[in-house]
């Protein structure tokens, strides 16, 4: 496996992101809109064309990996139905050595590898409160769009493990793919500033299964204005021929509301 250490900021997709609810039954609709980050850590296997790398991500190595990143989320709501669309786009790339494994077995290549990940992840959600109480319930259903290019180039001497002469070694794949989740979304307040909120949600479609949990805190600075932050964990079990997604995301998030 290629062994190598990955982050950055990232949104991957979801309503995990929690806002602030800003409609009651008889209201008209409201609107918020939520730019983030999410410092994360990232554990799992990524794999191209039959060659799969094993990705061990730390948070100190944000800045050594990160390309680019935009992260956002807007949100419509009116009585009881929520709609939301979250939009994330993730761009690394990670030079170093490690190991490599391919159908003819794991291969040590010093200081002669590149991997890179360019993800784009898009959520559509619609949520329907069930409990509207002094502990908010929200129903959610969503679909998740997932789209990665994922590199692999090697530049090294003969391989014959892996059938490489010597000299440079890539391998690329675009892919996407739809799921489907279901979930619920919970809003606990603790005073007229401060709320608690829990997100969960799983389901699958063409990746076997893919399911995230989020917990967190709204802040209220005014009627337009809620700092957002907690800690989001979300995995997928993806593979079609030669591509492979098995990959677990965590870390703390933080972004800002703005009503209107």
């Amino acid at each position: 496996m290629l062994r190598t250490r990955f982050l950055g900021p990232i949104a991957l997709a979801g309503s995990a992101l929690a806002y602030a609810p800003v409609a009651t039954a008889t209201d008209e609709w409201a609107f918020e809109f939520t730019p983030y980050a999410w410092a994360i850590g990232m554990e799992g296997d990524a794999g191209v064309r039959g060659k799969t790398s094993d990705v061990d991500m730390s948070f100190s190595d944000v800045l050594d990996n990160f390309d680019g990143a935009f992260l956002a989320m807007f949100i419509a709501e009116k009585g009881p139905w929520t709609v939301g669309v979250d939009f994330n786009f993730l761009d690394l790339e990670q030079d170093g050595s490690g190991v490599i494994t391919s159908p003819g077995g794991d291969v040590t290549v010093d200081k002669a590898y590149s991997v890179g990940v360019e993800s784009t992840i898009v959520q559509f959600s619609l949520g329907y409160r069930i409990v509207d109480d002094t502990t908010r319930v929200d129903l959610v259903g969503a679909t998740r769009y997932t789209k990665l290019d994922l590199e692999l180039e090697v530049t090294a001497g003969g391989i014959p493990e892996l059938g490489f002469p010597g000299g440079a070694f890539s391998a690329g794949e675009d892919e996407s793919w739809w799921d489907a989740v279901i979930g619920a979304r919970v809003v606990h307040p603790l005073s007229s500033q401060w709320s608690l909120v829990g997100y969960a949600d799983v389901g699958g479609g063409e990746s076997d299964l893919t399911y995230q949990a989020s917990l967190g805190a709204i802040w209220s600075l005014n009627e337009r204005f809620t700092v957002k932050g907690g800690y989001r964990y979300l995995s997928w079990d993806y593979e079609d021929g030669g591509t492979v997604w098995d990959m677990e995301v965590s870390g703390p998030y933080l972004g800002l509301g703005i009503a209107f």
